[in-house]
């Protein structure tokens, strides 16, 4: 039996895994709410650490998507669709008086300081490979 993958909806196939975005700094706080605005009475609306980012760099920073695109070493279309998504999440959280929480996301940090293998003892900076796992370049042990 076969099954024809072009009558099935493309959600239904394995999606294709987020690739590991690169965040330069984490938050310094990570809940904003209005005053006198609790948990029970206000709606919660999460933003990742990967539209947080975008954010800091389009905004704060004043990179052009391209530039910042690089920065989290993903390409411009994808910084556009996370720059927009948080965009209207912040709209959202200001115009409705919602609380911000900022948490998860497929990120890692850019390493200033090298990584160093636990089996070959040589230094590399980290990136994520597949599944968000780092992984040695020289004998692709996983750190």
């Amino acid at each position: 039996m076969s099954i024809c993958l072009l009558s099935m909806p493309w959600r239904e196939i394995m999606p294709r895994p987020k690739c590991c975005r690169q965040i330069g700094v984490m938050p310094g706080k990570t809940c904003f709410q209005p005053l006198g605005a609790t948990t029970s009475s206000c709606e919660v609306v999460l933003l990742t650490l990967d539209e947080y980012e975008a954010i800091r760099l389009a905004d704060l920073e004043g990179l052009y998507q391209e530039q910042a695109a690089l920065l989290m070493s993903i390409s411009r279309q994808t910084f556009g669709r996370i720059i927009e998504a948080a965009h209207r999440k912040v709209a959202d959280i200001l115009v409705n008086g919602k609380i911000l929480k900022i948490e998860g996301g497929a990120v890692s940090m850019k390493a200033e300081i090298p990584v160093r293998c636990p089996r070959c003892r040589r230094a590399f900076s980290p990136n994520c490979g597949k599944h968000n796992e780092m992984s040695c370049p020289h004998c692709r042990e996983h750190a």
